[in-house]
């Protein structure tokens, strides 16, 4: 597990790298505002194209604090309890987690960390996912897709879903 915490330090602290590489004309982007269950805003999250991969800038309040997973899920569409977003994005037909030898979906990424105020602000770069449309591994797809953050942690290995429970919030990426 240490070298998947590695691997979020080592995006967090490339990201503002790639960004600082790209103009604001080059940067392509998208955004997805996350409700709770209780249709509640809970944050908001901007997706910016890089030259590798997809940085998903994540801000959100008022969640549980601790240790839970976070996903793209395969459909666009955030009506409680989530389940309505589908699987976990996979254009690939891969394993679940970032720790299957195979290769993990497109949707997997690490855990999300909420102190206990319940507030974070945090990049991850997802390297398995783009912007570009009509490409495979875009997150426009005919139904769209979807950020969900779960209850609990992903285990990183557990296939489909990496045992994280109910799904808290969602947003659809526009």
């Amino acid at each position: 597990m240490s070298h998947v915490r590695l691997t979020v330090a080592t995006t967090v602290a490339l990201a503002g790298m790639l960004l600082g590489s790209l103009s604001a004309a080059q940067a392509q982007t998208a955004t997805a505002g996350l409700k709770g269950a209780d249709g509640k805003d809970v944050g908001t999250v901007t997706l910016t194209e890089t030259p590798h991969g997809v940085l998903l800038s994540l801000s959100v309040k008022g969640l549980p604090s601790g240790e839970h997973a976070f996903h793209v899920h395969a459909v666009g569409k955030c009506e409680p309890p989530f389940t309505s977003a589908g699987g976990h994005f996979n254009p690939g037909g891969k394993k679940h987690g970032l720790e299957a030898p195979e290769g993990s979906h497109a949707g997997d990424m690490p855990n999300l960390h909420v102190p206990q105020s319940g507030e974070l602000t945090v990049e991850v770069l997802n390297t398995a996912i783009t912007l570009e449309k009509g490409k495979p591994n875009s997150v426009y797809q005919p139904n769209g897709t979807a950020l969900v953050i779960h209850a609990g942690k992903d285990d990183y290995m557990s296939d489909p879903a990496g045992n994280a429970g109910d799904r808290i919030a969602c947003g659809a990426i526009m």
